[in-house]
């Protein structure tokens, strides 16, 4: 999804900022969850690496931004969503 994308741009100043393996696990997260998003099959074995990546993001970030981005691709990873309060 170009967001996203646009979202990895303006983030990676701050993410290269801090470790190699964060902004790795930063793109893994990203890039998994825009192939379940835009239909592809993936692999259960892919989708456990990119949950696992973008726990490791969320575990290595303090920035809300950056949780709320990571949290979202996560959901379309597990194809979960919160239930709202409506």
């Amino acid at each position: 999804m170009p967001v996203r994308l646009a979202a990895i741009a303006l983030a990676l100043p701050l993410i290269l900022g801090g470790s190699a393996a964060r902004a790795q696990d930063i793109d893994l997260c990203f890039t998994v969850a825009d192939r379940v998003a835009e239909g592809e099959a993936v692999s259960e074995a892919d989708k456990r690496l990119g949950h696992e990546a973008c726990q490791r993001a969320l575990a290595a970030t303090a920035s809300i931004v950056q949780k709320h981005q990571i949290q979202e691709a996560d959901f379309d990873i597990l194809s979960t969503r919160p239930k709202s309060n409506e």
